[in-house]
């Protein structure tokens, strides 16, 4: 029988991006540099992002950081989609036009082809892996697969990921161990962040 180990996967959503999206701005340049500073000690084995401009430069700056040879890994289920699509008898009747009204405005394209992405992204990013020492992997994403992420960690219903929000360049860290439930260690934490970088891409009402 091959051996399992704990896996530490730390997601972070990428930094502030410009308005077109196509490339961080200089706050984001900072938010991922020192986002890198704060994941200088850590062993990781891989830093895995999605395709988009803002979730790769973010990687590439975090990866200037770490002061070592650490593989970049790009990833298509790490990019951003729609992992879910829930219907209205799921979600509370309070939430329902404002949940279902969010989700309709992206394009069909994100909704219909987002549930097999996120699929494919618990296969390959979740749950305890072979050998014998834990392993650490760096995942720099969006929002939406962190949001999912942090729902399927809690065994919460597919719905779920719809009010679950992360800062840009702020840091969760899931562990799974084998013969244990998936542990959230810290979700959207921005201690690495100046208060003048913290919660960009976080809704204002939310903020504190």
């Amino acid at each position: 029988m091959t051996a399992a180990s704990t896996r530490f996967l730390y997601v972070a959503r990428h930094g502030e991006a410009s308005p077109d999206e196509t490339e961080l701005t200089e706050r984001g340049r900072q938010q991922a540099a020192l986002l890198g500073e704060r994941l200088r000690g850590v062993p990781l084995s891989t830093v895995h992002h999605g395709p988009l401009p803002r979730a790769s430069q973010t990687a590439r700056l975090v990866h200037e950081q770490l002061g070592r040879d650490v593989p970049l890994a790009v990833s298509e289920p790490a990019g951003d989609h729609v992992p879910y699509v829930p219907r209205r008898e799921e979600l509370p009747a309070e939430s329902a036009d404002r949940f279902l009204a969010f989700v309709e405005q992206f394009p069909e394209a994100e909704r219909s082809q987002g549930p097999e992405l996120a699929a494919a992204a618990l296969a390959r990013f979740t749950g305890p892996v072979e050998g014998d020492e834990p392993h650490h992997e760096l995942l720099v994403t969006h929002a939406f697969l962190a949001a999912w992420l942090v729902r399927d960690a809690l065994d919460a219903p597919a719905w779920r990921w719809l009010g679950l929000n992360h800062s840009n360049a702020a840091l969760t860290v899931i562990r799974y161990s084998p013969g244990r439930p998936a542990a959230l260690l810290m979700v959207n934490d921005m201690g690495h962040l100046p208060e003048d970088l913290r919660w960009t891409g976080f809704p204002p009402e939310l903020r504190v």
